[in-house]
């Protein structure tokens, strides 16, 4: 059994009892960054003192930033297509939207699209489309992975390719890990039964069960680096919390390895979404949930994307998220300038910053932009990554990859003023580098990088 319900209102029902002093054992017990059990987590998240709360705020910082230090990954959706055969009925790509314009990217249309995204600087992109296995097969998306990794201009360059597609079977899921693909995320959207099948009337992705048991046979094809996720505002958020916490420890009690990656979209409806009443989160709320994840799963990478406004994001990278989309956009061939978005899109987005704005407000906040791909392209995958992960480690390599990575985009793609603000900060960052040998080839990386080299990692 994936999800336990029982177990879930159980530990629901009991964290409402919970004394202060069990809430600061909690946390005092959170900070060795050893995760929290499902009744720890569900007291957690029904934290409202405020000084509580200042405290789970604090400890979640603590314990980010003692596994992954203060780098924040940063990437890009890029959307195949908004062709979908489902009826989810709080998504507008849904099969009975005849007011969306709908479009699969032709080949070129996706080159096209790719060089704009290296025109500002992205090295990391996340694949995502509809479910149509009629217009986008198995072989479309495999295409579309090696035309985004031949694609290149100049320097610049996609380096891994993320990939967010539907459910599907063991032998579609050796092909994509054949094609190079980094995580592999689908979200669950709701992990309550009966709220799933009233939001998936119709559709391949009606069945429950088949989405639930995705990453099982992802894992069985050699996938090793998996991405979960939640459409927190669908069902009660302390119950989705939990059974997303029961999914982790299923994965890595199952096959070794919890999930790579936690994303944490929050619904937003626009009023033309024909679905019942729903419980949205408020930003209080939202905000405590993604401190829980973060004590819970420490070793996970929680994203954030441009669902949540600017200020928002910035406050989050505080408690608990460490990988963010910057720059993004929602519907296929959404990156031309011409291109009519609000047409074809799948969701508002909230953050309008350019990917350079995003830099420069990350900076300030004294974290370190990343683009690495280093990771993926060197082994350290699945149960490797979890061993570095686990007790820290992983930020040896993050620390300096981030900084080579972010220099090399500054020199490519930032302007003066960036380039001066960020220049004592590279200084700060490689000082903190613990290692002297690590430390001395990162500051040689950096200046064979300004020397004209590019793509240097460890």
């Amino acid at each position: 059994m994936i999800i336990n319900e029982k177990e879930i209102y159980e530990c629901l029902a009991a964290a409402k009892e919970a004394t202060p002093e069990q809430v600061l054992t909690i946390l005092t017990r959170a900070r060795a960054a050893k995760g929290l059990s499902l009744s720890e987590a569900a007291v957690l998240l029904h934290v409202d003192d405020p000084v509580l709360l200042a405290t789970l705020y604090t400890t979640a910082q603590e314990v980010k930033e003692r596994i992954y230090g203060k780098r924040v990954v940063l990437f890009a959706p890029l959307y195949l297509s908004n062709e979908c055969t489902n009826n989810c009925l709080y998504c507008a790509f849904r099969h009975s939207n005849s007011d969306l314009k709908r479009r699969t990217l032709t080949l070129d249309e996706l080159r096209e699209e790719v060089l704009i995204l290296e025109s500002m600087g992205h090295k990391r992109l996340l694949l995502e489309s509809g479910e149509d296995l009629s217009r986008v097969p198995i072989d479309y998306v495999i295409k579309a992975i090696e035309t985004i990794y031949a694609t290149k201009s100049n320097r610049d360059a996609i380096r891994r390719v993320n990939v967010n597609v539907a459910a599907t079977t063991v032998e579609n899921y050796r092909a994509l890990h054949a094609a190079g693909i980094g995580t592999y995320q689908l979200f669950q959207e709701t992990y309550h039964r009966p709220t799933y099948e009233t939001m998936h009337p119709s559709g391949p992705k009606a069945s429950y069960e088949y989405h639930l048991t995705a990453m099982d046979r992802a894992m069985q094809a050699g996938i090793d680096d998996v991405g979960l996720g939640v459409l927190f505002g669908l069902y009660d958020h302390r119950f989705e919390a939990l059974a997303l916490l029961q999914h982790a420890a299923y994965l890595e009690e199952t096959y070794g390895v919890g999930p790579h990656t936690i994303s944490v979209p929050r619904l937003r409806l626009s009023g033309n979404e024909p679905m019942p009443a729903v419980p949205l989160l408020s930003d209080e709320e939202f905000t405590r949930l993604v401190a829980v994840l973060r004590l819970a799963v420490p070793y996970t990478g929680i994203i954030m994307s441009t669902r949540e406004n600017a200020q928002l994001r910035d406050l989050l990278l505080d408690l608990g998220v460490s990988q963010m989309s910057a720059a993004s956009v929602t519907s296929p061939g959404g990156y031309r300038a011409d291109e009519n978005k609000t047409t074809s899109q799948q969701f508002a987005t909230y953050d309008h910053r350019s990917l350079l704005e995003i830099v420069r407000a990350i900076g300030k906040k004294g974290y370190l932009p990343s683009f690495c791909t280093a990771c993926y392209r060197v082994g350290r995958t699945g149960e490797h990554f979890m061993e570095f992960a686990k007790d820290g480690e992983i930020q040896s390599f993050c620390q300096p990859n981030a900084i080579l990575t972010v220099a090399e985009y500054l020199a490519d793609h930032g302007d003066e003023a960036t380039q001066r603000e960020f220049a004592p900060l590279i200084d700060k960052w490689v000082a903190e580098i613990s290692d002297p040998a690590v430390r001395s080839l990162t500051r040689l990386h950096l200046q064979e990088l300004s020397e004209g080299r590019r793509d240097l990692y460890l």
